[in-house]
């Protein structure tokens, strides 16, 4: 998985590509995401338009991401969730944990 990011209206935006399947990827997205904290950026968009696959070991890495931001004031979306992951999210449940956005600009507007 790679991961960049980018800001939008005091939104951090993160982009990751690949999959989503724990190890290296895991630590990558939780220190991001610490680190996001540190520097008091705490409404954070994940665009998973660019990740092709997620297990259960990348549900829980979104789902810890979503709790540490909310134990720290802040909030986590998700934009742009291709149809793969949208069923896995459905299956799960986890579809009415997280606000989920068609767009990244709609996720963005979201915070405001």
């Amino acid at each position: 998985m790679k991961l960049t990011s980018r800001e939008e209206l005091d939104v951090v935006i993160l982009e990751p590509k690949g999959k989503i399947m724990g190890g290296p990827d895991a630590t990558m997205l939780h220190d991001r995401l610490h680190d996001l904290i540190k520097q008091n950026k705490k409404k954070v968009v994940i665009d998973l338009s660019k990740v092709e696959w997620m297990n259960s070991t990348g549900l829980g890495i979104l789902i810890s991401g979503l709790t540490t931001l909310r134990n720290n004031g802040g909030e986590l979306k998700l934009a742009r969730v291709t149809e793969k992951i949208q069923s896995l999210l459905t299956i799960t449940k986890l579809i009415t944990v997280f606000e989920n956005y068609d767009s990244v600009e709609e996720a963005v507007k979201s915070f405001s």
